[in-house]
């Protein structure tokens, strides 16, 4: 790595370092009553479905504060929440308003306040490769056809276009192939100088703190992630940058685009290993995840340190690290209901290098598609949470959520120290947290029966001093003179930290 590279990598935001980070999709994280809503939409806990709205909004979102940060959140990352034709906000009508379903531009502005002040960091969607028919550029091409000034902004191919009848060709680019989200002609300066500034005004006005983007290697313009970065970055040194990219992505990750990718390979390793032959390969196979069967300590090792080795330390330590989303099936879900699995999962995000991301309602294990042998649509992970409905939370499910996060905060080790696999055998693996300070040893015990894993001197030089457990059930043992004999129970984990 060249000496420019290695100063830009570090040029990462440190406080992500040390974020906790939780998704919230707003049309289903919470209503709020502050502003009168419409009266055609679903009941709150009812079914989602592709086209309804439930009323989820912004002020809300202000008004659960108090439970986020009692979870232990520092940081939420958004969906969209441009003004938009559809529940999720994808399709961008207007990229200067917030939804007023959303509340509007002052939810906003109240939100990053209030979270600010509690110092929880916020993060928007930023969908820049494509608009919406309702976008008034597009709307103008399709009210004026060849006539339209806005011509040069999108890519027209043929005249008529066809932007609902699916029985003609849409004549027009259009991402995947859906003709309800055309897709910009970012080499036009005109359109490239607008998402631009788009970028910078909600950093520079609503003092947001960082963007994640939307499908960014859609844009194939050349220099122009590289000059989004600049710009942001000149108003926000600390602003931080996450890009949507499903595979290893290295070289999005040089320091001159992004700070971070949602590390999707990271969860599916994960989840083949903690999950097992629990599960459902037809639902991890409808998304990018990889379709394998489960796999065994050794293979996750080898998959671990593959990533651990594919981005500069610092990359490594920003990246954004998820279990599910609003575009995957959630955990729950994967593992047909399992809750062993999402705590051995969970155990493991909050103790890995990388910034955790808990998808919204993954703490009280709110539901997803009951149905594992049906492929995966993104409407199974969009339930709304039922706040009101105390008896759906698994609350023993919720005390483990609070208390792995807590773990993290409490030792600085496990967002900033060096990670090194001790033991990768069977089910069972075991890997250690080192700083100058203090060192953790983390345990995984993926299997049906329980383990007991002599470790040495040997195995591990330097780690042989006796260990004394601060998080889980496993217990340790010191063998004279130079080891130990760690105990974990069947699906269970464990942290312990050196005494000295």
């Amino acid at each position: 790595m060249t000496d420019e590279i290695q100063a830009r990598t570090l040029d990462v935001p440190s406080w992500v370092h040390d974020a906790v980070f939780y998704q919230i999709f707003p049309d289903r994280f919470a209503r709020s009553s502050r502003e009168e809503k419409p009266s055609c939409l679903l009941p709150w806990a009812a079914a989602p479905t592709s086209h309804g709205y439930h009323g989820g909004d912004l002020w809300g979102v202000v008004e659960r504060l108090d439970y986020l940060t009692d979870l232990g959140i520092n940081a939420i990352y958004l969906n969209p929440i441009f003004q938009s034709a559809s529940n999720h906000r994808y399709h961008t009508h207007d990229y200067e308003k917030v939804d007023p379903l959303l509340g509007g531009n002052a939810a906003l502005r109240a939100l990053v306040e209030a979270a600010h002040q509690r110092n929880i960091r916020i993060v928007l969607d930023g969908v820049f490769n494509h608009a919406s028919r309702g976008f008034l550029p597009f709307h103008d091409i399709l009210e004026n056809g060849p006539d339209s000034p806005w011509l040069d902004w999108f890519r027209i191919g043929d005249w008529p276009l066809a932007p609902y009848d699916d029985t003609r060709p849409s004549n027009y680019d259009c991402w995947l192939g859906n003709r309800a989200l055309p897709k910009f002609n970012t080499d036009h300066p005109q359109v490239r100088e607008y998402l631009m500034q788009i970028g910078e005004l909600w950093i520079r006005d609503y003092d947001i703190d960082g963007w994640r983007l939307d499908v960014p290697d859609e844009i194939t313009t050349p220099g122009f992630w590289e000059e989004f970065r600049q710009r942001v970055r000149a108003i926000r040194p600390d602003a931080y940058l996450v890009g949507e990219i499903w595979e290893d992505a290295p070289e999005w990750l040089l320091g001159d685009r992004f700070d971070a990718t949602m590390n999707y390979q990271w969860a599916a390793a994960v989840i083949a290993f903690t999950a097992g032959d629990r599960v459902s390969p037809i639902l991890v196979s409808t998304r990018s995840y990889d379709p394998c069967p489960a796999i065994d300590a050794a293979e996750f090792a080898q998959r671990i340190d593959r990533l651990l080795n594919l981005n500069d330390w610092q990359v490594t330590k920003s990246q954004f690290n998820l279990l599910d989303s609003h575009d995957a099936p959630r955990l729950v879900s994967l593992a047909r209901g399992d809750r062993a699995t999402i705590r051995l999962a969970t155990l493991l995000q909050m103790t890995f290098p990388g910034a955790p991301c808990v998808y919204y309602g993954d703490e009280i294990a709110l539901r997803g598609t009951d149905d594992y042998d049906q492929p995966h649509q993104d409407r199974d992970a969009r339930w709304p949470f039922p706040w009101h409905d105390r008896a759906r939370w698994d609350l023993e499910l919720l005390a483990f959520f609070r208390q792995a996060i807590a773990l993290r905060h409490t030792h600085p080790v496990l967002r900033h120290g060096g990670y090194e696999t001790l033991w990768a055998q069977g089910h069972a693996y075991v890997f250690v947290r080192s700083d100058t300070d203090q060192t953790l040893v983390v345990t995984v015990n993926a299997g049906e029966e329980p383990v007991e894993l002599p470790l040495s001197a040997a195995d591990c030089p330097g780690y042989g001093a006796a260990l004394v457990p601060v998080f889980g059930q496993a217990a340790c043992r010191t063998v004279a003179p130079d080891g130990w004999i760690l105990s974990i129970p069947s699906r269970t984990g464990a942290v312990f930290a050196r005494q000295d």
